[in-house]
Protein backbone atom coordinates (compact mmCIF):
# COMPACT_ATOMS: atom_id res chain seq x y z
CA UNK A 1 0.00 0.00 0.00
CA UNK A 2 2.85 2.36 0.93
CA UNK A 3 4.63 1.55 -2.33
CA UNK A 4 1.44 2.18 -4.36
CA UNK A 5 0.97 5.56 -2.69
CA UNK A 6 4.59 6.42 -3.42
CA UNK A 7 4.21 5.52 -7.09
CA UNK A 8 1.09 7.70 -7.41
CA UNK A 9 2.90 10.62 -5.80
CA UNK A 10 5.84 10.17 -8.16
CA UNK A 11 3.52 10.15 -11.18
CA UNK A 12 1.79 13.34 -10.06
CA UNK A 13 5.14 15.05 -9.49
CA UNK A 14 6.25 14.13 -12.99
CA UNK A 15 2.95 15.35 -14.42
CA UNK A 16 3.38 18.78 -12.84
CA UNK A 17 6.87 19.13 -14.28
CA UNK A 18 5.96 18.18 -17.83
CA UNK A 19 5.08 20.39 -20.73
CA UNK A 20 2.21 21.79 -22.74
CA UNK A 21 -0.13 18.78 -22.66
CA UNK A 22 -0.47 18.96 -18.90
CA UNK A 23 -0.40 22.75 -18.91
CA UNK A 24 -3.32 22.80 -21.36
CA UNK A 25 -5.50 20.33 -19.47
CA UNK A 26 -5.18 17.72 -22.22
CA UNK A 27 -5.25 14.85 -19.69
CA UNK A 28 -7.64 13.76 -16.95
CA UNK A 29 -5.07 14.84 -14.37
CA UNK A 30 -4.72 18.34 -15.71
CA UNK A 31 -8.44 18.68 -16.35
CA UNK A 32 -8.96 18.28 -12.63
CA UNK A 33 -6.86 21.39 -12.00
CA UNK A 34 -9.78 23.67 -12.81
CA UNK A 35 -8.53 26.49 -10.61
CA UNK A 36 -5.31 27.01 -12.61
CA UNK A 37 -5.38 30.04 -14.88
CA UNK A 38 -2.77 31.79 -17.02
CA UNK A 39 -0.46 33.67 -14.73
CA UNK A 40 -0.56 37.45 -14.74
CA UNK A 41 1.86 39.13 -12.35
CA UNK A 42 3.47 42.52 -12.06
CA UNK A 43 6.68 42.87 -14.03
CA UNK A 44 9.66 42.40 -11.74
CA UNK A 45 12.53 41.99 -14.21
CA UNK A 46 13.59 40.07 -17.31
CA UNK A 47 11.56 36.90 -17.81
CA UNK A 48 13.06 33.74 -16.33
CA UNK A 49 12.50 30.13 -17.33
CA UNK A 50 10.02 28.48 -14.98
CA UNK A 51 8.51 31.82 -13.95
CA UNK A 52 5.42 33.57 -15.37
CA UNK A 53 6.06 35.30 -18.69
CA UNK A 54 5.18 39.02 -18.55
CA UNK A 55 1.90 39.92 -20.18
CA UNK A 56 2.05 42.42 -23.04
CA UNK A 57 -0.19 44.12 -25.57
CA UNK A 58 1.27 45.12 -28.95
CA UNK A 59 -0.01 46.06 -32.39
CA UNK A 60 1.06 44.25 -35.56
CA UNK A 61 1.90 45.66 -38.99
CA UNK A 62 -1.74 45.30 -40.07
CA UNK A 63 -2.97 47.36 -37.12
CA UNK A 64 -4.33 44.42 -35.13
CA UNK A 65 -3.70 44.37 -31.39
CA UNK A 66 -2.50 41.22 -29.66
CA UNK A 67 -2.39 40.56 -25.92
CA UNK A 68 -0.50 37.57 -24.59
CA UNK A 69 -2.99 36.62 -21.88
CA UNK A 70 -5.80 36.32 -24.45
CA UNK A 71 -3.95 33.54 -26.26
CA UNK A 72 -2.97 31.80 -23.04
CA UNK A 73 -6.57 31.84 -21.85
CA UNK A 74 -7.51 30.13 -25.14
CA UNK A 75 -5.09 27.30 -24.35
CA UNK A 76 -2.40 28.34 -26.81
CA UNK A 77 1.31 27.74 -26.53
CA UNK A 78 3.07 30.93 -27.61
CA UNK A 79 6.41 31.33 -29.42
CA UNK A 80 8.09 34.75 -29.46
CA UNK A 81 10.82 35.56 -31.96
CA UNK A 82 12.71 38.84 -31.63
CA UNK A 83 12.97 40.21 -35.14
CA UNK A 84 14.93 42.70 -37.27
CA UNK A 85 14.30 42.17 -41.00
CA UNK A 86 17.75 43.43 -42.00
CA UNK A 87 19.83 41.43 -39.52
CA UNK A 88 22.02 38.77 -41.24
CA UNK A 89 20.90 36.18 -38.69
CA UNK A 90 17.24 36.87 -39.43
CA UNK A 91 18.05 36.55 -43.13
CA UNK A 92 19.68 33.21 -42.33
CA UNK A 93 16.44 31.82 -40.89
CA UNK A 94 13.88 33.66 -43.02
CA UNK A 95 15.39 34.27 -46.47
CA UNK A 96 18.31 31.91 -47.06
CA UNK A 97 16.53 29.17 -45.10
CA UNK A 98 12.92 28.85 -43.96
CA UNK A 99 13.60 27.77 -40.38
CA UNK A 100 10.94 29.91 -38.74
CA UNK A 101 8.11 29.51 -41.25
CA UNK A 102 8.68 25.74 -41.47
CA UNK A 103 8.41 25.31 -37.70
CA UNK A 104 5.42 27.64 -37.56
CA UNK A 105 3.65 25.60 -40.26
CA UNK A 106 4.53 22.36 -38.49
CA UNK A 107 3.09 23.41 -35.14
CA UNK A 108 0.24 25.84 -35.87
CA UNK A 109 -2.24 22.97 -36.00
CA UNK A 110 -1.25 22.00 -32.47
CA UNK A 111 -2.55 25.15 -30.74
CA UNK A 112 0.74 27.02 -31.15
CA UNK A 113 0.80 30.70 -32.07
CA UNK A 114 3.94 32.53 -33.19
CA UNK A 115 4.77 36.23 -32.96
CA UNK A 116 7.79 38.08 -34.29
CA UNK A 117 8.53 41.19 -32.21
CA UNK A 118 10.58 44.13 -33.48
CA UNK A 119 11.91 46.25 -30.60
CA UNK A 120 14.07 48.43 -32.85
CA UNK A 121 13.82 52.15 -32.11
CA UNK A 122 13.02 54.79 -34.75
CA UNK A 123 16.01 55.40 -37.00
CA UNK A 124 17.61 52.06 -36.15
CA UNK A 125 18.27 49.19 -38.57
CA UNK A 126 15.11 47.28 -39.50
CA UNK A 127 12.74 49.71 -37.82
CA UNK A 128 9.54 51.08 -39.33
CA UNK A 129 6.06 49.90 -40.14
CA UNK A 130 6.58 49.83 -43.90
CA UNK A 131 9.90 47.97 -43.72
CA UNK A 132 8.37 45.28 -41.56
CA UNK A 133 5.29 45.01 -43.77
CA UNK A 134 7.59 44.50 -46.74
CA UNK A 135 9.61 41.90 -44.84
CA UNK A 136 6.52 39.85 -44.01
CA UNK A 137 5.73 39.63 -47.72
CA UNK A 138 9.34 39.13 -48.79
CA UNK A 139 9.94 36.33 -46.28
CA UNK A 140 6.50 34.70 -46.69
CA UNK A 141 5.64 35.16 -43.01
CA UNK A 142 2.11 34.02 -42.19
CA UNK A 143 2.48 35.03 -38.54
CA UNK A 144 2.36 38.66 -37.30
CA UNK A 145 5.21 41.08 -36.71
CA UNK A 146 4.47 43.09 -33.57
CA UNK A 147 5.95 46.57 -33.21
CA UNK A 148 7.67 47.48 -29.91
CA UNK A 149 9.45 50.74 -30.80
CA UNK A 150 9.91 51.90 -27.22
CA UNK A 151 11.51 48.55 -26.35
CA UNK A 152 9.32 48.05 -23.30
CA UNK A 153 8.36 44.47 -24.11
CA UNK A 154 11.90 43.63 -25.20
CA UNK A 155 13.11 44.85 -21.82
CA UNK A 156 10.48 42.83 -19.99
CA UNK A 157 11.75 39.67 -21.64
CA UNK A 158 15.41 40.59 -21.61
CA UNK A 159 15.59 40.09 -25.38
CA UNK A 160 19.21 40.51 -26.44
CA UNK A 161 19.51 39.39 -30.05
CA UNK A 162 17.63 38.94 -33.29
CA UNK A 163 16.53 36.26 -33.18
CA UNK A 164 16.01 35.60 -29.45
CA UNK A 165 13.40 32.89 -28.92
CA UNK A 166 10.89 32.27 -26.11
CA UNK A 167 8.36 29.45 -25.64
CA UNK A 168 5.45 30.08 -23.23
CA UNK A 169 3.05 27.42 -21.94
CA UNK A 170 -0.71 28.10 -21.77
CA UNK A 171 -0.43 28.60 -17.99
CA UNK A 172 1.90 31.53 -18.70
CA UNK A 173 5.05 29.75 -17.57
CA UNK A 174 8.17 30.42 -19.63
CA UNK A 175 9.39 27.01 -20.84
CA UNK A 176 12.36 27.98 -23.04
CA UNK A 177 14.48 31.00 -23.88
CA UNK A 178 17.58 31.32 -26.04
CA UNK A 179 18.83 30.50 -29.53
CA UNK A 180 16.82 28.99 -32.36
CA UNK A 181 19.51 26.39 -33.07
CA UNK A 182 23.06 25.33 -32.22
CA UNK A 183 25.03 27.03 -35.03
CA UNK A 184 25.99 30.66 -34.35
CA UNK A 185 27.28 31.44 -37.83
CA UNK A 186 25.17 33.72 -40.07
CA UNK A 187 25.15 31.18 -42.90
CA UNK A 188 24.93 27.58 -41.68
CA UNK A 189 22.00 25.93 -39.93
CA UNK A 190 22.58 23.95 -36.78
CA UNK A 191 21.75 20.28 -36.45
CA UNK A 192 19.60 20.89 -33.35
CA UNK A 193 16.64 23.26 -33.46
CA UNK A 194 16.13 24.05 -29.77
CA UNK A 195 12.69 25.59 -30.24
CA UNK A 196 11.43 22.60 -32.21
CA UNK A 197 12.73 20.22 -29.55
CA UNK A 198 11.14 22.28 -26.77
CA UNK A 199 7.79 22.46 -28.57
CA UNK A 200 7.77 18.76 -29.39
CA UNK A 201 8.53 17.84 -25.79
CA UNK A 202 6.00 20.14 -24.16
CA UNK A 203 3.24 19.33 -26.67
CA UNK A 204 3.83 15.64 -26.01
CA UNK A 205 3.49 16.24 -22.26
CA UNK A 206 7.18 15.74 -21.55
CA UNK A 207 9.64 17.94 -19.63
CA UNK A 208 11.63 20.41 -21.73
CA UNK A 209 15.12 18.99 -21.36
CA UNK A 210 17.05 21.99 -22.69
CA UNK A 211 15.15 25.03 -21.45
CA UNK A 212 17.79 27.75 -21.77
CA UNK A 213 20.60 28.43 -24.23
CA UNK A 214 22.74 31.42 -25.18
CA UNK A 215 20.96 33.45 -27.89
CA UNK A 216 22.98 34.58 -30.90
CA UNK A 217 22.45 37.17 -33.61
CA UNK A 218 22.49 40.94 -34.04
CA UNK A 219 21.91 43.01 -30.93
CA UNK A 220 18.35 44.27 -30.50
CA UNK A 221 18.36 47.88 -31.73
CA UNK A 222 16.90 49.51 -28.64
CA UNK A 223 16.68 53.27 -28.21
CA UNK A 224 19.91 54.76 -26.84
CA UNK A 225 17.95 57.29 -24.74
Amino acid sequence: MIRTTSLIATFLLLAVSTGCQYEKGATDYAAARTDEKPAETAYTGPAKVGAPAPNFKLTDTDGKQHELKTYLAAGKTVVLEWFNPDCPYILKHHLHNTTMIDLYNETKGRDVVWFAINSGAPGKQGNGLERNREARTEYGMDFPVLIDEDGRVGGMYGAKTTPHMFVIAPTGKLLYQGAIDNNKTPSTLGDVNYVKVALDQCLDGKPVQINETQPYGCSVKYSSK
